[in-house]
């Protein structure tokens, strides 16, 4: 019964950064709700960030040209908008470029059903041991909301149980009884297996592990404890992101999760710094960095025969100093903002 859900989780991480899902699911939205020198506070954090507002741009550069979109994991009836906005685009595309296509979930799957200890540790010490009375007891009572028994989380690695915190009981409930078909992803992808469009990944199937083989023990504790206090309200949580993702306001979403763990987490400012730098790093901008090579190579091939390619990768990689947007820019591509 645990194993689906599990898997479905570590599936997400290829993409699920800060995304979070509200369809079904039942919340207030939390920025809304703010005082409004908090959303101002907010506002003016996002205002400098390269390239903050958007989910569908272009990038050309000579006759190479690069369709993007930035996705939502879950699913949404709204995405059939933005499916509608791409068809031209995908009527005209080479290649389709994903996070992780059919074969890398089916092999990350297929790990993860052979080799256990990719996300429990045997091992080592556990949660419980790590953690402060306090701290495990609300994490216990998240993650049983969740559908998780506290035997089992208290032997699983640190990065998966603060990525599964990031994710509300309402969605854990679907994506157990649904999967993610309905998810922008998912139906990007099924457009292009519909027009017989190849779909090629933007990174390896075992990204997800490699992403935190470099921790150390604080920087991974560190981890949950800077993701605890939003999974106490986690449907509102999921609300909030999914209004603010579908309003195009991408970089809202970091900036309220950075304030809200300044409040509410109980760390230092420096602490909670520190955590949201390393993820940023790991998350995003390294990730970045490595996908600007296959997009462009797969621009350029495309291009000799007239056509263009999509790249479809979750919304919070587009903006930034180190957002693929800004990345293509300072390597010489034109890039324009479409409708979304």
């Amino acid at each position: 019964m645990m194993l689906k859900p599990m898997l479905t989780v570590v599936a997400l991480t290829f993409t699920a950064t800060a995304a979070a899902a509200s369809f079904g699911c039942e919340g207030r939205d939390l920025i809304a709700d703010l005082p409004q020198t908090e959303r101002d506070q907010i506002a003016t954090a996002v205002a400098g960030v390269p390239y903050h507002q958007g989910l569908l741009w272009r990038a050309t550069k000579g006759e190479a040209e690069i369709t993007l979109i930035g996705t939502y994991h879950f699913a949404d009836p709204r995405h059939d908008a933005t499916m509608t906005a791409i068809t031209p685009a995908l009527a005209d595309a080479a290649v389709v470029l994903v996070e992780a296509g059919p074969e890398e979930q089916d092999r990350l799957q297929q790990a993860l059903v052979a080799d256990p200890s990719l996300m429990i540790d045997a091992d080592g010490p556990t949660l419980p041991e790590r953690l402060d009375d306090h701290e495990w007891d609300i994490l216990r009572t998240a993650m049983a909301e969740r559908g998780m028994p506290a035997v089992l989380i208290a032997k699983m690695r640190p990065w998966y149980v603060s990525l599964m915190l990031g994710i509300s009981p309402c969605m854990m409930k679907v994506v157990a009884e649904q999967g993610v078909k309905g998810s922008l992803d998912a139906m990007l992808v099924t457009a292009a297996q519909d027009r017989e469009i190849p779909v090629q990944a933007l990174e390896p199937w075992d990204t997800v592990f490699t992403l935190f083989s470099g921790l150390t023990p604080e920087q991974e504790i560190g981890m949950i404890r800077a993701t605890l206090p939003q999974a106490e309200y986690a449907d509102d949580y999921a609300v909030t992101l999914a209004n603010a993702y579908f309003a195009g306001d991408v970089w809202q979403l970091w900036e309220f999760g950075r304030l809200d763990a300044l409040k509410s987490s109980g760390l230092s400012d420096a602490e909670i710094e520190e955590q949201f730098a390393l993820a940023e790093d790991l998350l995003m901008n390294r990730r970045n960095q490595s996908w600007i090579g296959p997009m462009t190579e797969a621009a350029q091939a495309a291009s000799r025969d007239g056509k263009g390619i999509v790249a479809g990768f979750g919304a919070l990689h587009l903006p930034g100093d180190e957002g693929v947007l800004n990345l293509l820019a300072r390597d010489g591509w034109t890039v324009e903002r479409l409708g979304g």
